[in-house]
C-alpha cells in the first residue's frame, strides 16, 4: 500500500507571532519556519505503518514556496521515500489545497492519505474533510490510533464524549491528532540520505487547479491584553466582585 502524506511549512510553534503594522497578516520576515506539528505526527505514523509492513511506499507532498523543500527534506529524513512540491507563492486556502491533493491522489493512486488535522497558522481544520468529500472516500478525523488491516483501517477518534473507533474501507483519508504518536528526531545519517532522495517540483497549473484565493482577510489583530489580577481579603469580597463587577454569578 502506498501512503500519501501532506505536510505544510508554517511559522515554528516556538516563535512569538507578531502582527504586521498594517494589520494585513502576521510577520514572516526573518522568522523560523518548520513542519506543521500535526503533519509531523502524520509522517511519523506513515513511517511506523511502513516499518510494520503495512505500507510499501511513502510519498510526502507540500504546497507552497520553494523554501518548502526544506520541510519535505525533513519528512524524507524521517523515513519518507520521495517528495513532491507543488510550488506556488500565492496564499493557499483549504479548498485549493484539497483540489491539488485530489489531483495528486489521482496521479499517485495511494491506498491511504494521512495529514495533520489542522495547521497551526490558520487553524482551519478543513483540508482533510474537503479532500475526502472530493474523492468520495471514507474519512477518520482526529485520529489517536490507527490500525491497518487487509483492505480496511480502524481509526480511533477523539471526540467530545471520549473515544470513537470507526472502520474505513481503503482507500481512505485520515487526519492525525496530537496523541497519535510522538515524532522521531531525524538522525544525521538519515538527513544526509534525504538529500539524495527524489524531490519532484510541479505547478498548480500542471495539475489543472486554480489556487486563486476565494476568501479575503479583512484585518488581523492581536488579542486584547489580559488585565492584572487582584487579591481580595476574604470570600465575601470575592463573591461580591464576581457578582457585581465581573457579573459571572
Amino acid at each position: 500500500m502506498k501512503i500519501l502524506c501532506a505536510v505544510k511549512r508554517v511559522v515554528d510553534y516556538n516563535v512569538k507571532i507578531r502582527v504586521k503594522t498594517d494589520q494585513s497578516g502576521v510577520e514572516t520576515s526573518n522568522v523560523k519556519f518548520s513542519m506543521n506539528p500535526f503533519d509531523e505526527i502524520a509522517v511519523e505514523e506513515a513511517v511506523r505503518l511502513k516499518e510494520a509492513g503495512k505500507a510499501t511506499e511513502i510519498v510526502v507532498v507540500s504546497i507552497g514556496p520553494a523554501q518548502a523543500q526544506e520541510t519535505l527534506r525533513t519528512a524524507l529524513a524521517m523515513g519518507a521515500d520521495r517528495a513532491i512540491l507543488v510550488q506556488t507563492d500565492m496564499e493557499t486556502q483549504p479548498l485549493a489545497v484539497a483540489k491539488l491533493l485530489k489531483a495528486l491522489v489521482e496521479k499517485e493512486a495511494p491506498g491511504m492519505v494521512i495529514l495533520g488535522k489542522q495547521a497551526i497558522d490558520d487553524d482551519c481544520n478543513q483540508t482533510g474533510q474537503m479532500l475526502a468529500a472530493l474523492l468520495g472516500w471514507g474519512q477518520g478525523t482526529f485520529a489517536s490510533k490507527i490500525v491497518a488491516g487487509d483492505g480496511a483501517v480502524a481509526v480511533t477518534r477523539e471526540i467530545d464524549g471520549g473515544l470513537e473507533t470507526v472502520e474505513l474501507k481503503l482507500p481512505a483519508v485520515v487526519t492525525a491528532d496530537l496523541r497519535l504518536n510522538e515524532p522521531r528526531y531525524a538522525s544525521l545519517p538519515n538527513i544526509m540520505k534525504a538529500k539524495k532522495k527524489p524531490l519532484e517540483t510541479i505547478t498548480p497549473d500542471a495539475l489543472g487547479v486554480d489556487v486563486t484565493p476565494r476568501l479575503k482577510t479583512v484585518k488581523v489583530a492581536e488579542p486584547a491584553k489580559r488585565q492584572a489580577g487582584i487579591k481580595v481579603p476574604d470570600i465575601a469580597t470575592l463573591v461580591d466582585k464576581l457578582k457585581n463587577e465581573a457579573r459571572v454569578i
